[in-house]
């Protein structure tokens, strides 16, 4: 290994030349082109999600559902040390080589082939880091000849991809302000694409645009209404008239200063609308009360301009939120026809417990319903997709009660880990379904008062999560975005936590805490394969082809949100082995 970071043992210089030749590094550098055209080719996977639209979809038929039975692991490669804690990367192959984040900020460059090791960059994290839902990272980005990532004390690194060195560092935010970074940048036309995460630390949420070759800021797009954006040239601002809402219009007073928003999950791109698509996090606090008002922009989906980073259109799935329902989830466009006319949507399945169509060139709701079986914060939605909020539905008001400390708690259903939380879903265009990891779970929650303070949890909120039922709370989901009508569905014992990948072989494959990488029909919901990794898995599986074979990787690493948040839901999973590792599969020789 290279000596980056916190130092790893050596190669030789040659013998490290050497294995990147065998993995074929010294071919073409990864283009405009080769980004936007990833959902279409089956080489490589240079985007976080397939393609930068995000579906999740591959082309790829060897592995089908009548194959899959005879998928077999050829190589594991274990990430090592004792920093084995929530692994939610998704891997990136380019040209032989495969590109893996690790808890911790690591970043491995990996023979495709034979999971040989080729570099390791450690990130040098220092003591004050405050991520709120463990020490994961969500995978890179890579563009010309450099791997990108992000780190936990919220900075952009750009490494070599054949040395792992450093080419350029950049610091996004302050992470003693409570700032972290945890999700795989976006690159759209020479861009580096950005959000940020701390939402539970009061910060200010936003989006940013780098120059991918050397780390120059060219635009900065805050999340909160009220603070302005600009774009900079040569790292001078040059436009401030990027309006980012009137200061105090849906917040009280000065809240709006630390109104949380953040952009935690990362975002999607639609080269048709040439729109940028990101979720917005929490307002802070969590104490609705203290903030009565929509909160914009948080708890929503943005279209942003990826030229100079305008807003273009908002929907907000959970105005005034009171009960944590982040709206950062991903936000995937696709087609499909009504009344002999292509409409082009995009469809969130929101951690509220809603699933919502919107159109993607305007932000026009086009329909809304429940993809969980039970809601109680809400009533339904109305014909422009607000929620119609249930009586008594809301956390009660501290300053209402008979010492003022705790406000009267209510259940609300789902709790606030979500209907789906960070983990991606997917869409066929085969079948036209989404398949969507949801749990069913619900939370005592109550209010409490609270204050700002810079790098302190900003919550005025306790609460207390447990399962709907005995048998399951994970449930994986064939959903219609159409009709709303659920065609299939998986139940899993513990919370599922890891992303959806399917395949036009007619199959959807997932990980679940118990360990297993699953394959099932894409169209019957039936198990045509299970593989235990010896941890759980949290992280998001590729496939891709390579000297005429296919693929399927995932990274397998028990960790994130749940057990650190997970109240009840935590003892299911307390026995679950922490791990961290990459596990690489194929058929055998006779497939060819």
């Amino acid at each position: 290994m290279l000596t980056n970071g916190l130092g790893k043992k050596s190669l030789m210089a040659t013998a490290l030349v050497s294995a990147m030749m065998v993995a074929g590094t010294a071919s073409a550098k990864v283009t405009d082109a080769d980004i936007n055209n990833d959902h279409l080719t089956t080489g490589d996977v240079v985007t976080n999600g397939l393609g930068l639209q995000g579906q999740r979809f591959s082309p790829l038929t060897k592995v089908n559902a009548n194959t899959v039975k005879d998928l077999r692991p050829v190589w594991s490669f274990s990430f090592g040390g004792e920093k084995q804690r929530g692994q939610e990367s998704q891997p990136l192959v380019k040209d032989g080589v495969m590109f893996v984040t690790g808890s911790y900020s690591r970043l491995f460059a990996v023979d495709a082939t034979t999971g040989d090791e080729l570099w390791q960059y450690d990130a040098r994290l220092p003591d004050g880091i405050m991520p709120c839902c463990d020490v994961i990272n969500r995978g890179a980005a890579l563009y010309d000849d450099l791997v990108v990532f992000a780190t936990l004390d919220a900075k952009l690194v750009a490494l070599d991809q054949k040395t792992g060195k450093v080419r350029w560092k950049k610091t996004v935010a302050d992470y003693k302000a409570g700032y972290s970074i945890s999700a795989a940048p976006l690159v759209v036309n020479g861009k580096i694409i950005t959000g940020v995460s701390g939402g539970e630390f009061g910060v200010v949420g936003k989006v940013e645009a780098y120059d991918a070759k050397n780390g120059t800021l060219l635009w900065t797009r805050p999340t909160v209404e009220g603070h302005m954006g600009y774009t900079y040239k040569n790292g001078k601002k040059v436009e401030a008239g990027i309006s980012g809402g009137e200061a105090g219009k849906t917040w009280p007073g000065d809240l709006w200063k630390s109104g949380g928003a953040a952009t935690w999950l990362g975002g999607t791109y639609d080269a048709e609308t040439n729109l940028l698509f990101f979720g917005t996090g929490n307002p802070a606090p969590w104490n609705s009360h203290l903030r009565p008002g929509d909160n914009l922009f948080s708890s929503s989906r943005l279209a942003i301009n990826p030229d100079n980073g305008k807003i273009v259109w908002h929907f907000q799935t959970t105005p005034h939120d009171g009960w944590d329902y982040d709206g950062v989830n991903e936000l995937i466009s696709f087609n499909y026809k009504e009344n002999g006319k292509t409409v082009k949507a995009a469809a969130t399945a929101d951690r509220n417990g809603f699933f919502y169509v919107l159109n993607r060139e305007n932000g026009d709701f086009i329909r809304g319903f429940p993809f969980v079986d039970k809601i109680t914060w809400a009533e339904g939605l109305d014909k422009n997709g607000r929620p119609i909020y249930a009586a008594n539905g809301r956390p009660g008001d501290p300053r209402k009660s008979a010492d003022g400390k705790k406000g009267e708690p209510v259940v609300a259903i789902p709790s606030f880990l979500g209907g789906k939380n960070w983990m991606p879903m997917a869409y066929s265009q085969d079948t036209e379904l989404f398949y969507v990891p949801s749990n069913e779970w619900a939370m005592d929650i109550w209010n409490e008062p609270t204050a700002y303070k810079k790098g302190a949890a900003y919550l005025g909120a306790g609460f207390t999560i447990k399962p709907l039922h005995d048998d399951y709370i994970g449930v994986l989901r064939a959903i219609d975005p159409k009709t709303g009508e659920e065609k299939w569905r998986y139940k899993n014992y513990a919370p599922l936590w890891g992303g959806v990948l399917t395949t036009k072989g007619n199959l959807v494959f997932m990980g679940n805490p118990e360990g297993y990488l699953m394959a099932f029909d894409a169209k019957s919901g039936e198990i045509k394969y299970k593989f235990n990794t010896g941890s759980g898995i949290v992280g998001s599986p590729i496939t891709w082809e390579q000297d005429g074979e296919q693929y399927v990787s995932v990274v397998s690493g028990w960790g994130g949100a749940v057990p650190l948040w997970g109240g009840e839901v935590a003892k299911r999973v307390k026995n679950l082995n922490q791990g961290g590792s990459v596990w690489t599969f194929k058929l055998p020789k006779e497939y060819e």
